[in-house]
């Protein structure tokens, strides 16, 4: 049984749309988390809600289950708490740790990024990049779709403060210093300038009419704030018809979920006896979605 056992581990520090909400109020999230893994990829999952934001003990707690389980998926904790967790998890165990919402954001992102600069005729290596969030999600789509092809020169990633710049000391931490970039730009809408491609990480509204005029022509834009994106899509459409607009949402078309990575993922990783999941089985889950 543990072979096909995954724990959904929570703090409920960074629930959806909902922000810090607590590890029960999380719960049900968590359940529903553990039925999209049975759903779609025969996976068992139980959910585990640590009532803790001490990172130590969220780590500790998790390193002393790991032999009642075959991998660990990490959910809804909140930046930059997430990547210390995951870090240490990686370190400490000897089965496949994956925070979701940073690794399969990316991944079905990414995927989708593939395809749309395919269908615009543009390049991955040529297209400019701007990312808006920079939390768990934000951060780690801007670290893969730099393994995908985009240039570290080419990306700009923002946060509520502006663009994260070279010498920056406001509102930073030592994950965010691994994303800052050598411009002059210091908003988003400076930085969506003549930008080929948004990806919106952040929350709704934060992306104006206006903002997307100034983008290049045929412009790519992942509006993914869940579950009210950062321009509503009609919205994106009207003031840019040649866009290619994707969002979080079951109720518009080109929508952007994890569900079409997490679960086959960890069956893969599960069914092979891997013990971690590598940024090659990343972007060859990648690969395949787009293909």
């Amino acid at each position: 049984a543990r072979g096909n056992l995954v724990a959904v581990v929570t703090n409920g520090t960074a629930v959806l749309g909902l922000g810090n909400i607590g590890a029960l109020a999380g719960k049900p999230v968590m359940e529903g988390k553990a039925i999209l893994f049975k759903r779609f990829a025969d996976v068992d999952a139980f959910d585990i809600e640590l009532d803790t934001e001490d990172v130590d003990r969220i780590v500790d707690a998790v390193q002393l289950m790991e032999p009642t389980f075959g991998a660990i998926n990490l959910e809804d904790i909140g930046a930059p708490a997430c990547f210390h967790v995951e870090e240490q998890l990686r370190e400490r165990l000897s089965i496949p740790v994956f925070h979701d919402d940073q690794h399969g954001t990316a991944i079905v992102s990414g995927a989708g990024l593939l395809n749309a600069v395919e269908l615009a005729g543009k390049a991955l290596d040529e297209v400019r990049v701007v990312y808006a969030g920079a939390g768990a999600a934000g951060l780690a789509c801007a670290a893969f779709h730099e393994s995908l092809g985009v240039r570290i020169e080419n990306r700009i990633v923002c946060d509520s403060a502006g663009v994260i710049y070279r010498g920056r000391t406001e509102r930073m931490n030592e994950y965010k210093e691994r994303f800052v970039a050598d411009t002059d730009r210091r908003t988003l809408e400076e930085a969506m300038q003549g930008a080929d491609v948004f990806m919106g990480l952040s929350g709704p509204g934060s992306v104006t009419a206006e903002i997307l005029k100034g983008m290049a022509d045929q412009p790519i834009v992942f509006a993914m704030a869940n579950p009210d994106p950062e321009i509503p899509y009609d919205e994106a459409r009207a003031v840019r018809p040649d866009a290619i607009v994707a969002t979080g949402r079951s109720d518009y078309p080109n929508q952007v979920n994890n569900v079409l990575a997490f679960p086959s993922i960890f069956r893969g990783a599960l069914d092979a006896h891997a013990t971690k999941i590598t940024e090659e089985m990343k972007v060859a889950a990648a690969r395949a979605i787009a293909s």
